[in-house]
């Protein structure tokens, strides 16, 4: 059997790969990813949800190559979320959210990630365009997850 990197080491990773991103009110990134993995575990996450909700944003941002996830030592089933949670540039919403649907335990990981992206207090910091632009996303991403309104 392959060994596979630690919940530490994951979450090291992650970290890794976020270093120096902000988000769009310019915190540091890793904020997100830590909150994630966080409201994975609050929710029942598994292990292997825990580590998707780390890396769930990675391969999107450009942090981490399609390449390298792969051969990282990590559970397949990791590996599968963390892809299914990657939205291609261009890619229209509701394919990319019935990806979300089709993987199996991408949905914990999209609902956590979805309550991060809409805590007032992080909305509060933008500027009220795009908090709007994003309220408007989001909302509209949770209705075609078949989520409950946040």
């Amino acid at each position: 059997m392959t060994e596979t990197l630690s919940p530490a080491e994951i979450e090291a990773l992650a970290r890794e790969v976020h270093a120096g991103q902000t988000d769009k009110a310019g915190r540091p990134y890793a904020e997100h990813i830590a909150a994630v993995a966080e409201g994975v575990r609050v929710r029942g996450g598994s292990a292997e949800q825990i580590a998707a909700g780390w890396l769930h944003d990675a391969v999107e941002d450009d942090r981490l190559s399609r390449a390298r996830l792969e051969g990282a030592a990590l559970p397949r089933a990791v590996k599968d979320m963390v892809l299914a949670l990657t939205r291609g540039e261009g890619e229209d919403l509701s394919s990319y959210t019935r990806r979300v649907l089709d993987t199996p335990g991408a949905l914990l990981v999209k609902e956590a990630d979805l309550a991060h992206n809409t805590d007032p207090a992080r909305l509060a910091a933008l500027d009220a365009a795009t908090r709007e632009r994003l309220t408007e996303k989001y909302a509209r991403t949770r209705r075609l997850l078949g989520l409950p309104d946040a």
